[in-house]
Formats: C-alpha cells, structure tokens, sequence
C-alpha cells in the first residue's frame, strides 16, 4: 500500500483538523507478512464459524459473549463495570457504580438492535445512528445528540481545540465522508478480501468521529456487523474489544500512525493479529464451554428422579448465570417453593452457589461458567 495516502491537515482558524481521505477505492499491498496474517485469520475465523453452526443453544451463550464485548469495549472507554456486575442485576450494584453499568446494559441493548436489524435494514448510518441513539440513552452523553450526525466540532484527548491530541473533520466535511464510507461497505467490485475491508472501515469511522460521543464503541461495534453481513459469520461470535482493550497503546498507536504517516500496514497487521488472537481464544472459549456443559449433565443424570423443569432450568442459567427464585420461578411457569426446591438441587450438586448469605433476597451464581468468560 505505498500508494496510500491517509488524507491531510486543514488549517481552520487556529486548529487544523484532519480530513482522511475517501475510502472507496482499490488497495493493493506487497507484504508478505500482511498476506500471512490474512491467511491465518481467515483459518481461524472459518473455525470459529463452524464452531457456531454446530453447538447447540449456541444463543445462550452467544448473549454472555456480547456481555463480555459490552463489558470491555465501555472500559476502554473508561468505564468501570466488570463482567460479574454486567449480569447482576441493578439492585445489587452499589450506587456509585450505576451510571457505568446503565452504560454497559445500553451497549448490549445496540448490539442486540444492530444484529437483529441487520436483515432488515442494511449496514448503514442510518442503523448506526439508530443503534448510537440507544447507546447514549439516559446515560453519560445523552445530552451529546444521541442519534445525530455532529454539527459541531469535536477532539480527541487535550482541554479544547488549541492543545487537542486529535481533531477530526469539520462537520461540513461528514456527507462526502459517510457517503464514502457506506459506498466502501456495499461495493462488491473492490477486488479486496473482506477482512481487509473491515479494517479499513473501522479505521476510517474512528477518524471521521461522525457522533459527539460513543464513536468508539460504534466503531468496534461496526466490525462485527461487516462481518456478519458479508457472510464472513453467520452468528455474532467474533468480539475483537478483549483484544483492543488488552493492547490499548498500541490499539491506538496503530490508528494514530496511519495519519502520521500512512501507514495504513501497521493498523492492519495489527488488527489481523487481533482477529486471530480472538478466534483462537473464542474457540477455546467454546470448547470450555461444551466441557462444562457434559460434566453438569453427569452430575444432574446421578439424580434419582429426571425432570423437564431441572433440564429447563440447565438451559437456562447458561443464559442467566446470575439468577433468584423469582427469576426461575417467571423463567419456568413454577411456584417460588419449586424454583427454591429446583435451585436447592443445582446447590446440592455443585453447580450453583449462594451468594449473599441470606436467608431472604438471595442470588446464585453459575461460577464455573462465569470462570470460562472471565
């Protein structure tokens, strides 16, 4: 790609704003270590696409890992929700750390929204922004236009345009660039292997910083909906955020070095080497997951008894590992006395565990199964 040139500074009054170039054009590269990595993420993902095709209730699982992406793609952000607080429920958060955990469920109500959508209504800005409008919804930022295309100027790091890390376009550069960029999702004469498209797409959206707040997220969220809709997966099983949030500087690093100096290989390498650290660890993630699965069904088919409620109740805490009695109790059509008979069962045998140490308000925790996320 040594005919790449990332865009140029534009001096407005006294700061310069960065205008990335269009997107919607051939690339071509020379570099075998680019090739390579292309190679081994396209094993790799090819695995784990499979490996979502053949594990039964893949769902249940599938609403933990977009727990987990909504988790750490918010501390990137600076939010302080861990993954154990994700999936409680509020009343069990302390007060002080509420307005990160809205944060977090937010997240994965747009994730849910985008995925759904997809069929419906095509990769575009139109569904970003609806998705953007959720994410903000009553929390941080919902003040910043959730929803909206910016009219105003924004920056990244710094105290105001005069000593900002990083200044994106002017707002009255957006149409072109947006436009661009929904052109480069759809246009299937680009002789470009799709990974390779979602890498450039995700780099030219953090550049273009289209929203007030969220872009990040978005951004990260726009990787996965690419993928999805090209047919590169046909579940959402690739949340590469674990791997960002883990490399943060160089995450970073990365996206500032192809303005600095077009080098748009780096950001690849490294993102290629992200999708493949994330497969690797999601097909292991899984093959853990099915493990756990057969040793819970040998503990429950030593019970005297079989029972369809003790069987729903297994399917069900795959989904909500953190639960009560009452949870089980709307979950399962059952009294609260059977829920609490049913979950004394799983306490009995080692799968859930209790808690609070109370004997009114308790919860139980899948713990084995939150270990193989966390």
């Amino acid at each position: 790609m040594k005919e790449y040139s990332a865009g140029k500074y534009i001096l407005h009054k006294d700061y310069k704003p960065f205008c990335p170039s269009l997107l919607n054009e051939e690339f071509q590269w020379e570099s075998p270590e680019l090739s390579m990595l292309l190679q081994d993420a396209n094993l790799y993902l090819g695995k784990l696409n499979a490996y979502s095709d053949l594990i039964p209730d893949i769902e249940f699982f599938i609403k933990m890992y977009a727990t987990k992406e909504a988790t750490t793609s918010n501390r990137i952000e600076g939010t302080r929700t861990t993954f154990d607080e994700a999936i409680a429920p509020v009343e069990n958060i302390s007060p002080e750390r509420r307005d990160d955990w809205h944060e977090v469920q937010n997240y994965i109500e747009a994730m849910n929204f985008a995925i759904e959508n997809l069929d419906k209504l095509p990769l575009s800005m139109r569904l970003l922004k609806e998705s953007h409008k959720i994410l903000l919804k009553g929390v941080r930022g919902k003040n910043k236009a959730p929803g909206e295309i910016r009219k105003t100027q924004n920056w990244i790091g710094g105290s105001s345009l005069k000593d900002a890390f990083f200044i994106p376009p002017e707002p009255n550069m957006l149409p072109d660039l947006l436009s661009d960029l929904e052109k480069f999702f759809h246009n299937e004469t680009l002789l470009m292997p799709d990974l390779i498209k979602a890498g450039l797409a995700h780099y030219q959206f953090e550049t273009i910083h289209p929203f007030l707040d969220g872009n990040g997220r978005v951004g990260r969220l726009l990787i996965i909906l690419y993928l999805i809709q090209c047919g590169y997966l046909s579940k959402p099983v690739l949340y590469i955020s674990d791997f960002f949030e883990k490399h943060r500087s160089s995450y970073y690093d990365a996206l500032s070095l192809v303005k600095e100096s077009n080098n748009i290989e780096q950001w690849l390498r490294f993102f290629l080497n992200g999708v493949v650290e994330t497969a690797k660890h999601s097909i292991k993630t899984f093959d853990d997951i099915i493990e756990l699965k057969k040793q819970t069904e040998a503990k429950l088919q030593t019970a005297k008894r079989k029972s369809k409620n003790r069987d729903a109740l297994l399917s069900f805490i795959y989904s909500k590992p953190t639960l009560t009695a009452k949870d089980v109790s709307e979950e399962l059509k059952v009294s609260i006395v059977s829920a609490n008979e049913l979950i004394q069962t799983f306490v009995e045998f080692g799968i859930l565990q209790e808690k609070t140490g109370f004997k009114r308000n308790r919860y139980f925790v899948f713990e084995d199964y939150l270990k193989v996320f966390r």
